[in-house]
Parts: structure tokens; sequence; C-alpha cells
């Protein structure tokens, strides 16, 4: 089987980086208006309850799937489910961020959206050494 295509869901990719920032901070920015805009999309706004529906700024849409404060949060994004979830390392100092997007439709769609999350995952991380 290619690297990347499991029998389970499909095409997937997983992004992480580990951040000079705890946990706490991470999640708060993750979770905030403007954390969410960066990953989930422009005017998303998400209630911790399963099956609540959002919509972007640019129509994506979705639901919750599961919001474990502090922890991760997974939702439906058009017709791929997303995670983000943090660990942080055992000095509390620094998070392990890692974003992971499966049923994509082929792999070039996997190419691209590891190209998008990098890219994501670096604004990210850049927002958060601003604060």
């Amino acid at each position: 089987m290619p690297t990347g295509l499991t029998k389970d869901a499909g095409w997937q990719i997983g992004v992480s980086r580990t951040l000079p920032h705890p946990a706490p901070l991470v999640w708060d920015f993750l979770s905030s208006p403007d954390g969410l805009a960066l990953w989930l999309g422009p005017g998303a706004a998400l209630t911790p309850e399963r099956g609540t529906p959002y919509r972007t700024a640019e129509g994506v849409t979705g639901e919750v799937r599961g919001y474990h404060l502090g922890k991760k949060i997974r939702v439906t994004h058009g017709t791929t489910t997303l995670q983000v979830a943090l660990a942080p390392a055992a000095d509390g100092a620094r998070t392990m961020l890692r974003f992971h997007q499966e049923h994509l439709a082929s792999a070039e769609e996997r190419q691209r959206q590891r190209e998008h999350w990098q890219r994501v995952m670096s604004q990210l991380a850049a927002a958060l050494d601003q604060r």
C-alpha cells in the first residue's frame, strides 16, 4: 500500500511540530477566533459539543466530532475529517502540536494538504512567538 493510504481512512496526512510554548498557551490560541481562522478557516466558530455544525467564511462546512478541552479537537471538514491535538512535553514548557487529516481523495490531494498544513503550522508558530 502506498505511503499515506490506509484501509479504513483512505488517504491521510499528519504534520507535527514541537513548539516552545506550554500547552495551555497553545490551546488558548488554537481555540480562539484568531487561531481557528488560521487552521480551520476565517469565520469559523466552534462549540465544544459533539454534532455542532460550523461554517467558514469561505463556505466550508462541517461538524464537531470531538472536543477534549486542552487536548484535541476533531471535526469534519468538507468530505474529510480533521484533528488537531496537543501533547505537552515532560518539561511543561514545550508542546507537540499535530494536525491529522483523513479521507482525502487522492495522493495528489494528500501532497497538497501536506504543504497546506506545513504552512499553517509555520503561521501558528509565528503567531504564538508574538504572544
